[in-house]
């Protein structure tokens, strides 16, 4: 049995002539599968029983389903999602007064092991196909209508995993996103937060990719960043200040940094003033600094928040563009961070 989704139009339009039917059959069932979504071949209802036959017997449609969702106080939702092979990743849904974000994952597990992540202490499975992460955001535009009235309006590859080590499958999947023959979002909208993969990045510059790109960067100096950052050792901070200016060069997108503060480790005055260093060196728009959401397996705490208040101004001093971004759904475990996954086997 063959997954259909992975068949492109023109692969659908040599199986109709093979079959002898009509060649804009092909056309409907691609239809189907991008633009209606459907979840059984079954339900391509304007086919012939026959010809749905015959595809159900060669093809399958591995949907990903709601295992369960969960709701903040705040209305973040948290979705633990089932995949065909019975693993699970997750996936939230952020409501603001003026956005519907959506937060995606794009591996099962992770191999990167950054210290201060829950997902980074989980193996890394495998990576998920494109049509995975297509579903993950129809999913959460269905809730966000059933919930909000109102579709997504944004995406953020920040969930489970990291992107850019899934780069075809996260490539075809925007592809899909940004189609008008399927979802049709702007490209514009959708963000990829990388925890610095310096080939990648020059590689997304090189396909001039159309969407904003977010270093997920937590330490402006190296002997920090190795510490809660393994794959820095390969990859670092010179190595990614040089990747994320060919990106700029090539594209003209914004580039956000994600810096998380932890206590007592890069939250003080001598911290920011690398920071600034840093962020001097890069056409960055925004320095996000994050809320710490703690996990059960990492030893690091939130700073208290006078600590957060000199260090933001530290930087608005500086004239960085720095915005304290408080984090959602920490009740349900939604929060940057706190995303984890188990085998069906275990759930």
């Amino acid at each position: 049995m063959k997954n259909i989704r992975h068949s492109s139009l023109q692969d659908l339009e040599a199986l109709m002539k093979e079959w002898s039917e009509p060649a804009f059959r092909a056309k409907q069932i691609y239809e189907w599968i991008w633009k209606r979504f459907a979840g059984d071949i079954n339900d391509m209802t304007n086919l012939s029983k026959s010809l749905r036959e015959k595809l159900a017997a060669a093809y399958f449609i591995p949907k990903v389903k709601v295992h369960h969702s969960q709701f903040s106080s705040d209305g973040t939702i948290k979705n633990r999602l089932e995949l065909h092979d019975g693993y699970y990743v997750e996936s939230v849904l952020i409501p603001t007064d003026k956005r519907m974000t959506v937060c995606v994952s794009s591996q099962v597990g992770c191999s990167l092991s950054c210290k201060f992540c829950a997902t980074g202490f989980l193996p890394r499975k495998r990576n998920m196909d494109f049509d995975e992460i297509v579903d993950e955001v129809v999913l959460a535009n269905e809730q966000s209508l059933q919930h909000y009235g109102k579709g997504i309006t944004n995406i953020v590859f920040m969930g489970m995993g990291e992107p850019l080590l899934n780069y075809k499958n996260v490539m075809k999947a925007i592809e899909k996103i940004s189609s008008p023959d399927s979802l049709g979002m702007s490209p514009r909208r959708i963000t990829v937060s990388t925890a610095g993969i310096a080939k990648m990045i020059r590689q997304l510059g090189d396909d001039q990719v159309k969407f904003k790109l977010a270093l997920s960067l937590h330490a402006a100096n190296d002997r920090k960043r190795d510490e809660i950052m393994p794959i820095n050792e390969t990859n670092n901070t010179d190595e990614l200040i040089d990747a994320l200016n060919h990106f700029y060069k090539m594209t003209k997108n914004e580039i956000t940094f994600e810096y998380i503060l932890f206590k007592d480790f890069n939250d003080s005055t001598k911290d920011a003033d690398e920071l600034v260093k840093l962020y001097r060196q890069v056409p960055a728009d925004l320095v996000n600094i994050i809320e710490y959401n703690p996990i059960e397996k990492a030893e690091f705490m939130k700073p208290e928040d006078d600590k957060v208040e000199a260090f933001m101004k530290y930087l608005e001093s500086k004239r960085v563009n720095a915005r304290l971004r408080r984090s959602r759904g920490k009740d349900i475990d939604a929060a940057c961070g706190q995303l984890a996954n188990v085998d069906k086997a275990t759930a």
